[in-house]
């Protein structure tokens, strides 16, 4: 979501009121979506994942080269999801470290089999809805390059951007750098 997401860290770093919002969302279309409920939801969840983030990240997103505007993105949907992370941390950075060359389902069962020993509300979870969210976590890794695709599931080499590295030490944001800086112990 690249593209939907430049749009909304404009919007974002404008301050936009609740008019201007409506204006660019539906009036004016700047997501260019058919369907206005698909704006919708698109906006709502780029925004739940950008507005928790400082001004400096939505220039980031904005302005930034693609690979910095991906890494930012990822910055943006690890602090939402704890369950990225995670997985990022436990999961994939563990398989570059053994030097892995991809990813597997089966992975992300076992991961999700790990969680469920820490919380039992995982266990809750329906067979579809983790497989979903698997879907889901491997699309969002693809998108950022951790991935060369959905369909291989084949590990890329990663590399932070200085902009990212520099965006998450001067914030403080420990975590999100541990999970993103798979390549590095």
């Amino acid at each position: 979501m690249l593209r939907e997401s430049r749009q909304v860290a404009k919007l974002l770093l404008a301050n936009a009121d609740d008019q201007a919002w409506h204006q660019a969302i539906y009036e004016d279309n700047v997501l260019q979506k058919k369907v206005p409920a698909t704006a919708r939801r698109m906006v709502r969840l780029i925004r739940n994942r950008l507005e928790p983030m400082a001004p400096d990240l939505w220039k980031m997103v904005l302005n930034g080269s693609s690979e910095t505007t991906l890494q930012a993105l990822l910055v943006a949907a690890i602090k939402h999801s704890r369950l990225l992370g995670d997985f990022l941390n436990d999961v994939v950075k563990e398989q570059y470290r053994v030097f892995s060359k991809q990813l597997s389902v089966q992975d992300w069962k076992k991961f999700l089999y790990t969680c469920e020993l820490r919380d039992s509300v995982v266990s809750t979870w329906s067979e579809k809805t983790k497989a979903k969210l698997g879907q889901v976590i491997f699309r969002i890794l693809a998108e950022a390059r951790y991935l060369d695709s959905t369909r291989s599931l084949k590990l890329t080499p990663v590399h932070l951007t200085p902009e990212i590295r520099n965006y998450l030490v001067t914030h403080k944001e420990t975590y999100l750098l541990e999970c993103m800086d798979v390549e590095h112990e």
